[in-house]
């Protein structure tokens, strides 16, 4: 992504690549597939991917939906790669007070090192059966089902679903968070409610690429391109995006409201507003998208060794000035997606498999039909514990997509593209 010398990237990302790994077997742990607390989290993931079909969307013009292609042909070319190394740092200040830091360094990251959460945390006694969670700074709120621990990583597969693939790329935020949750009889309910900035762009990448699967990570001062858009939109968006930034000071919510009742399930409710004006603007044309969503999750334990996740979103944004006689404003856009996940334990692994589906749906007076995307997927994964602090995954990934807009850099509307893989999860826990 090519804003800073990829000399001093590279660099640096190795340098925390071998600090983690000096790291990782210095202290004794859990197994593998039981995740490790303490005060600092030290982590590496190392991948070898073959990947077909286009360039990925992380370099600037691909319109791969994955995190890995082949712009040299439709072949599997097979590479190794450092995908991710990070430092997670959880003080406990006492009086019921954590914290929470984490810096990451990404293969594609366009900053060598950058935040990738930071809050702090209040989690007071229970007072008459009513548990209070509070958190303030920067993260996700909580709506993938996927992703566990303080480095937010994805739990049973390597590659997150689309739904998740975007939270993780384009609805990080900056605000506060107040969870409650109780048990009424034999019922848990939890009901979480939030007020936060820094996600008016939430909703750019969404409409201009369309949905993707992969595990890259939005970070604080990150940019993320975008592939070519139409010549009304050339003039008026920059050509990168930023997640997490602040336009018009207005403050989105959030609310969420889960309910496990007795029995083997849990079903969860999540709304999303980040009440953004959609004709703010700066100076580098990053715009305001008014984006909102509703979710639904839901688990369900068919016995003590497999699981369904299931989850679907259906939303809007919308985005710059009314237009024509019908004053619609430049973009209006719908976007849905749903999937189902399938985990059977086996031994000390496990073995899941997905599948989803996914679209959008333009009624903008700039951005039309040729925009509109529909898209499917599976993927199949296998994730085994070799010792303490290392596990083994193997995942492979099928995506078919089509979106007219390809026509304008002279690419066939319809992409399908396939990855294997095969990732080693390096992690180790200090000083809890």
């Amino acid at each position: 992504m090519g804003r800073n010398s990829p000399s001093i990237a590279t660099l640096l990302r190795n340098g925390l690549l071998a600090v983690s790994g000096a790291w990782l077997f210095a202290s004794p742990g859990q197994a593998a597939n039981t995740p490790e607390t303490g005060l600092l989290i030290a982590y590496a993931n190392l991948d070898v991917a073959a990947a077909d079909g286009p360039r990925s969307w992380l370099n600037h013009g691909g319109t791969g939906k994955s995190r890995f292609g082949n712009p040299d042909g439709d072949a599997l070319r097979l590479r190794p790669y450092a995908s991710e190394a990070g430092l997670v740092l959880q003080p406990d200040f006492g009086w019921s007070l954590s914290g929470l830091v984490s810096v990451i360094a990404q293969h594609g990251q366009d900053k060598a090192v950058d935040i990738n959460e930071a809050f702090v945390r209040w989690r007071p006694l229970p007072v008459a059966n009513v548990r209070l969670n509070v958190r303030a700074g920067i993260f996700w709120p909580a709506v993938s089902l996927e992703h566990s621990g303080g480095e937010w990583a994805v739990s049973e597969t390597l590659t997150p679903s689309a739904i998740n693939s975007w939270i993780g790329e384009e609805v990080k935020v900056g605000g506060v968070e107040a969870a409650f949750s109780t048990m009424i009889g034999e019922h848990r309910l939890s009901l979480t409610a939030a007020g936060f900035g820094l996600n008016d762009t939430s909703g750019t990448l969404l409409t201009f690429r369309g949905w993707a699967t992969h595990d890259y990570k939005a970070t604080l001062f990150s940019y993320q391109p975008l592939p070519v858009m139409n010549t009304f939109m050339r003039r008026a968006q920059a050509r990168e995006t930023r997640p997490m930034i602040d336009l018009d000071h207005h403050v989105g919510w959030y609310g969420k409201l889960a309910w496990a009742p007795p029995g083997p399930i849990e079903l969860q409710y999540f709304h999303y507003d980040n009440r953004a004006d959609p004709e703010a603007f700066n100076a580098g044309y990053q715009w305001g998208w008014r984006t909102r969503f509703d979710h639904l999750g839901a688990i369900l334990d068919l016995d003590t060794r497999t699981r369904l996740t299931a989850q679907a979103i259906d939303g809007t944004t919308i985005m710059g000035f009314p237009r024509g006689a019908d004053g619609q404003r430049w973009v209006k856009m719908r976007y849905r997606s749903a999937f189902l996940l399938a985990t059977r334990q086996v031994a000390q692994g496990s073995v899941s498999g997905r599948v989803e589906g996914f679209s959008t749906r333009n009624h903008g007076s700039v951005v039309l039909s040729d925009d509109n995307e529909t898209g499917w997927a599976w993927t199949g994964a296998m994730r085994w514990p070799l010792m303490r602090h290392a596990t083994l995954f193997a995942e492979a990934l099928h995506i078919e997509s089509r979106r007219d807009a390809r026509l304008r850099e002279g690419l066939d509307p319809r992409q399908h593209q396939n990855v294997v893989r095969v990732g080693l999860r390096l992690r180790g826990a200090f000083g809890g």
